[in-house]
């Protein structure tokens, strides 16, 4: 399989989630994720007291660590840093990338959400990002109310040279276009989790098929 920077490998990028992936199942449901093929994992947990997300997430990180799958940390470069995490990912409204990278270093991976405009992409680019995240590019339980997003912008924000990841409704069902657009990662949440753990590992596995059929650097066989 090929590599992107810092290591990314294009593929399933996982994201968890408080109701899909509750405390008692969130590391057997992550684990399934992983060996299903999934790339790269993402804490996203808003409403935990501060011990135990501190405590999930350093769980997580063994359990990436053992797997040499990156595991980045939603909208929180202070807890990423405190687990040893590969990086952070930021929203619009999370706080400065520079601020992020003094606190993570620079071999950090932080990724920036760029909804559907290429203007964001641009002065996340210009900021240093390491990978540009847009969508959403279907109808989304997990955020419904986010902006839509049309696969064109990931053909134009190839130009940019950074590793593109598609959120936002994708199932292996729909991603074909995504992938095909430029997508290099497709973020999954209710796509993959929610599930028994055999269930969970199924459906990541349908999306390593689909980029080992669609995506030039993606290999099953690696």
């Amino acid at each position: 399989m090929g590599t992107l920077d810092k290591g990314l490998r294009p593929g399933l990028y996982v994201i968890t989630d408080s109701k899909l992936t509750p405390a008692d199942r969130l590391l057997a449901s992550v684990e399934a994720a992983l060996r299903g093929g999934a790339v790269l994992v993402q804490y996203r947990e808003k409403t935990a007291p501060e011990s135990e997300r501190l405590s999930q997430a350093r769980d997580l990180q063994a359990l990436c660590s053992m797997a040499g799958v990156p595991l980045i940390i939603n909208d929180d470069p202070e807890l990423a840093g405190r687990v040893g995490a590969a990086g952070a990912h930021l929203g619009q409204e999370d706080g400065s990338l520079a601020r992020a990278r003094r606190l993570l270093g620079e071999d950090a991976i932080i990724g920036i959400t760029c909804h559907a405009r290429l203007d964001l992409a641009r002065r996340a680019l210009a900021d240093g990002a390491d990978y540009l995240a847009f969508g959403r590019f279907y109808p989304s339980a997990t955020k419904p109310d986010a902006p839509g997003a049309d696969p064109f912008v990931l053909t134009e924000a190839r130009a940019l040279g950074k590793p593109l990841t598609a959120i936002g409704g994708v199932t292996a069902q729909n991603g074909e276009p995504l992938i095909k657009a430029g997508a290099d990662l497709l973020a999954v949440v209710g796509g993959v989790f929610g599930g028994t753990p055999d269930q969970i590992e199924q459906k990541a596995r349908a999306f390593g098929q689909l980029f080992a059929a669609h995506h030039p650097l993606f290999s099953l066989s690696d």
